[in-house]
């Protein structure tokens, strides 16, 4: 087993549901309240998972959060039974219900930012679990997060875990959504590539004046100290305040790289020649791809719409490349029509995979968002936990397990129906058992203590 870039997807959670949380994302705020299928959606990414592994590509499987978390609610001072205290919330404060039932961790591109052993001083896999302070019903994720993270990758002499940045604006950090990798191939040194939409302490920095920039400088500057990266691999660049203002709310919904080639759009970043011509300084004689996408070609507002570029860029054996993408690229005109001009010109990107993921998409997630990307060593894919690889036998065991436990329509009314929460906590104990995570789970901690 040669170095390999795994890709570990987010399962999604059995309440998954539509509550239009995340300001800044359009698809999320334009499907408020519509009725989700939990079901449908967690067939469509487990489908994703296995298609992937059916072609070679390494493909692992990320946990769940506990939805809904009724400790948040206690906290903010709803009590009585668990019946009660959903009762409560439902009617004095809906969002908040809301907010503790989100299925948002599905979106694993946010879990945390991964540095390779090929790049840190200590030769360990790093994880930094990402805060997410910018929303609330992404801010209460990180402990399990990292529950999750360390019973995946067993924290010994490969793997190295950080617990969430300190929770105040200065420290925005989105994770991965905003962290690109870029090398002559994926076991070589490569040059870590930071994006940031703020500067937390520089109040006269650019910044959008719409949306929130919700990842800052001095996140990338913390994590790259944590890491051991050195400054001779790294790159951070400030992401276009005018897009963000467009909708474009992570990086990856503007950019994604694999190895030496970067898709991007034109307006992905502030001073973009200068940020390439960075790039390419630090990849020294390994010579940097650009395949940029330009205006007239694709407008921001139809990438936005489209997930052009929250999309999944995967390398093949012929050594060409492959662009995994929701099926509504194929569903508007310019991004189409881009699509065959790729594929005719043949530069690196040399296929394209449409997948169906109508049900993330709607919530604001497509193929990227889905993902965390990590690279490993051949011991380092041995150190895993085996049981969350995808293979033929889980793919059939999780799909059997979705059909026991999630409902096909959810509603925000049905937030308040206690039944959903039993449901929800029976699925989630048997899923830590078919995945092999003791106690990942807080009701499982309090459970056994």
């Amino acid at each position: 087993m040669p170095t390999v870039e795994a890709n570990f997807d987010g399962l999604v959670g059995p309440t998954h549901n539509y509550a239009g949380l995340s300001y800044g994302n359009i698809a999320s705020q334009s499907n408020t309240k519509a009725s989700s299928n939990p079901k449908l959606a967690a067939k469509q990414g487990l489908k994703k998972m296995k298609a992937l592994a059916d072609r070679g590509f390494k493909q692992g499987i990320l946990a769940p959060q506990q939805r809904p978390d009724l400790r948040i609610l206690r906290d903010l001072g709803f009590g009585g039974s668990d019946a009660q205290v959903l009762s409560r919330a439902a009617r004095k404060a809906p969002e908040l219900l809301a907010n503790v039932y989100s299925a948002s961790s599905m979106w694993t591109a946010n879990a945390a930012t991964v540095s390779p052993s090929a790049d840190t001083a200590d030769g360990r896999v790093h994880f930094s679990v990402a805060n997410l302070n910018a929303k609330f019903h992404r801010s209460i994720e990180h402990p399990t997060t990292l529950n999750i993270l360390r019973a995946t990758f067993p924290a010994d002499q490969h793997f190295a875990h950080h617990a969430a940045l300190p929770a105040v604006a200065q420290f925005g950090d989105e994770g991965a959504a905003n962290h690109n990798r870029l090398c002559r191939d994926y076991g070589s040194r490569g040059v870590e590539f930071f994006v940031y939409g703020r500067e937390g302490l520089n109040e006269q920095a650019a910044a959008p004046s719409r949306y929130p920039a919700r990842h800052t400088r001095e996140a990338c500057e913390a994590i790259v100290r944590r890491h051991g990266l050195s400054q001779d691999n790294v790159v951070l660049a400030q992401q276009s305040p005018e897009i963000i203002d467009a909708g474009v709310f992570h990086n990856d919904v503007i950019a994604v790289s694999n190895r030496n080639v970067l898709f991007a759009h034109e307006a992905a970043f502030v001073d973009s020649p200068a940020v390439m011509a960075e790039l390419q300084e630090k990849l020294g004689e390994t010579p940097l791809r650009c395949v940029t996408v330009h205006h007239d070609q694709v407008s921001v507002a139809d990438a936005v719409r489209s997930y052009l570029f929250n999309s999944q860029l995967l390398s093949l054996d012929d050594d060409s490349m492959l662009l995994v993408v929701p099926q509504e690229c194929r569903e508007i005109a310019s991004v189409s029509a881009y699509l065959d001009d790729l594929l005719a010109s043949k530069g690196p990107i040399r296929a394209v995979e449409v997948f169906d993921l109508k049900q993330s998409m709607q919530n604001g997630g497509g193929p990227a968002c889905l993902r965390l990307r990590v690279v490993l060593t051949e011991r380092e894919q041995q150190a895993v936990n085996s049981a969350v690889w995808m293979n033929e036998e889980r793919f059939h065991q999780l799909n059997e397990w979705v059909d026991r436990h999630y409902r096909d329509k959810l509603t925000q009314a049905d937030l308040a129906d206690p039944l959903l929460l039993t449901e929800s906590l029976t699925a989630l104990d048997e899923l830590a058992g078919i995945l092999n995570l003791p106690s990942i789970y807080p009701f499982q901690q309090s459970s056994s203590g």
